[in-house]
């Protein structure tokens, strides 16, 4: 069984494919299901942010699962309809046609990490070195989320959970051991700057903060700091924008003054996770008209995003600036710490090769388990065999040759299962682990029975 992630992210897709893909978020629990009922593999998590979507996978196989995760993605991304035959030209010994002919429409955008490329990945995203922010701290939330999804619906087993958790600890270590987060810029503050420079110094604009969430928490945060003090909240749930407005003495708003709270405010943030739209054009040019043309800044931050893209307006509306996310990606771009970045790197690759040391290591320990299993039998056995023809032995007798027998099984064991375990780190030569079965006659059984937790309810 190998590890294997298929994506994509705001590197390789355009923003209106990440945005088909975050529309439903019923649709990760639809990915996942298909991927596991192709039977291409045995465990599957779904990450998906603002930014991403990846599927990790257990695979027996690579090209199977290559294709079966593609095709989910492609049909969650509405390019391709499920049901429809795959093309029997496609040679299946051909990973990169068939990834092309089963992810039709995005496999061009498609990344594939497989087995270490995997393992390493994963951290990266944890630390994110992988984010539109470097260094951002959220997707570690957002990884936990997926990973408790995926247990709860029982698609995550112990090696995607061993990944996960120990990606999040290599995320935590990220930012407790680098200056990473300190230096990094936030999306928010990218807004903030881009806005001053239509705007002008915003300590004193109005502005406006629209939806409650993780997201809007941190713009909320974020323009306090700036010195912004005129500053509305607004949320469907309205005791949820009490709770954030007051955080930093701003007002809150019902959800009914929509319209009125985008009129006033010359900065509006928005990131509510609504599906849909939640400022149509028809709703800006209303606000335009209420402010005779007074400048205003809308920074976007949602994915499907709150407000009509611009290339979508029927008439040109000069005096408000639209900043979307694909905006704030290319600001971003060259405002990183690169230091900081090499130091997580550097933390990346150590994790990523103690990983892969205890993963090689834990895949020949159901042998050495089982092969140590089969000698403490022996031995029990000819221990009772000689207690029966000698009952004339007494108790202290009895248990020096106990363990004298020990001691001597125990030396021969200790050279084989420790140089198996070297061996395997080694990942050269033969299965030595495979040699140890055929050696001392190990049945497959034998071998799973050590490896598999008891079942619930077993003694």
């Amino acid at each position: 069984m190998s590890l294997l992630v298929i994506g994509l992210s705001h590197h390789t897709a355009p923003l209106a494919l990440l945005e088909s893909l975050s529309e439903s978020p019923a649709r990760v629990a639809d990915i996942a299901t298909a991927v596991l009922a192709s039977a291409t593999a045995s465990e599957a998590v779904v990450l998906a942010t603002c930014n991403r979507l990846e599927v990790y996978a257990e695979v027996p196989a690579f090209h199977p699962a290559v294709a079966a995760v593609g095709e989910a993605l492609a049909i969650a991304a509405g390019t391709r309809r499920e049901g429809l035959p795959t093309s029997s030209a496609v040679p299946p010994s051909d990973p990169v046609e068939e990834l092309a002919t089963r992810a039709e429409g995005i496999a061009d955008h498609l990344y594939v990490r497989y087995d270490d490329g995997a393992v390493a990945h994963a951290f990266t995203v944890a630390c994110g070195l992988d984010s539109m922010a470097v260094g951002e701290s959220q997707i570690l939330g957002q990884m936990r989320d997926a990973l408790a999804a995926a247990q709860r619906a029982g698609r995550a087993g112990e090696s995607l959970n061993s990944l996960f958790q120990h990606a999040l600890r290599v995320g935590k270590r990220a930012h407790s051991e680098t200056d990473i987060d300190r230096h990094s810029v936030s999306l928010v503050q990218i807004g903030l700057e881009e806005a001053a420079s239509v705007l002008g110094d915003l300590r004193g604009r109005r502005a406006a903060v629209v939806g409650a969430g993780a997201m809007s928490g941190l713009a909320v945060a974020t323009a306090a700091r700036s010195g912004i003090a005129d500053l509305t909240v607004i949320n469907r749930t309205p005791v949820r924008a009490e709770r954030l407005a007051a955080s930093v003495g701003g007002t809150p708003r019902p959800w009914s003054d929509l319209a009125e709270v985008l009129a006033e405010s010359d900065l509006v943030i928005t990131c509510t996770g609504a599906v849909g739209q939640v400022i149509t054009e028809d709703r800006l040019v209303r606000s335009v008209a209420a402010r005779r043309g007074v400048p205003q800044v809308i920074i976007d931050l949602a994915l499907p995003r709150d407000v009509a893209p611009v290339e979508t307006w029927t008439q040109p509306l000069p005096s408000v600036t639209l900043i979307d996310l694909e905006e704030l990606g290319r600001r971003l771009e060259g405002r990183t710490d690169l230091l900081q970045v090499d130091l997580v790197s550097d933390l990346v690759t150590a994790e990523v090769a103690d990983y892969l040391t205890r993963r090689l290591q834990k895949s020949v320990a159901p042998t050495v388990a089982a092969l140590r299993a089969r000698a403490a039998s022996l031995v029990s056995t000819e221990l009772d065999r000689l207690h029966q023809r000698l009952p004339e032995l007494d108790e202290a007798t009895r248990a020096e040759v106990g363990l004298a027998v020990h001691r001597i099984v125990e030396k021969l064991l200790h050279t084989p299962t420790t140089r198996v375990k070297e061996f395997a780190v080694e990942g050269a030569g033969p299965d030595y682990a495979a040699a140890l079965r055929e050696l001392f006659d190990l049945e497959p059984k034998d071998v799973a029975n050590v490896s598999s937790p008891p079942k619930r309810g077993a003694p």
